[in-house]
């Protein structure tokens, strides 16, 4: 399955979760994403998005931001630990989308995703340890979200 994945703030395309994913099978789309301007960010993510027309957009920290300001049309969202409040302007996300998060989050508060998924009825999954989410168990549940099995 096709997969963009939008990296977080002061990330590079390429690191432990994207590279889990391909390493599933599923074909990833992981663009660089410029950390000083955020609009140039939602810019080359919607063209990824557009031009390679994945099943899912995964958005880590920063990069989940960037994922609930796109349009999506019919791909499926999973978020990593979102950083909606800091960034952006969107602050709700479909019912089917997928929120991964640890409470033990010490960069983005967990309760911020416990408001999301209040609000607009998604999935909010605690999961990790940390804001990374690149252990074992949330590598597994990000595959699983990727493929539909979680909701």
């Amino acid at each position: 399955m096709t997969i963009l994945f939008l990296h977080g703030w002061q990330s590079v395309p390429g690191g432990v979760k994207p590279t889990y994913l391909t390493n599933q099978g599923h074909q990833v789309i992981n663009p660089s994403l410029p950390d000083e301007d955020f609009a140039a960010a939602v810019r080359i993510a919607q063209a990824e998005l557009d031009r390679h027309q994945p099943r899912v957009v995964v958005g880590s920290s920063r990069g989940g931001a960037v994922a609930m300001n796109l349009n999506l049309g019919d791909a499926r969202l999973v978020l990593l630990c979102p950083a909606w409040k800091k960034w952006g302007n969107a602050r709700s996300v479909r019912p089917d989308t997928v929120i991964l998060h640890s409470r033990a989050d010490d960069v983005v508060p967990f309760a911020h995703s416990e408001e999301l998924a209040r609000t607009s009825g998604a999935t909010l999954i605690d999961v990790g340890t940390d804001h990374r989410l690149a252990d074992p168990e949330p590598l597994a549940a990000l595959n699983r979200a990727c493929e539909g099995l979680l909701s």
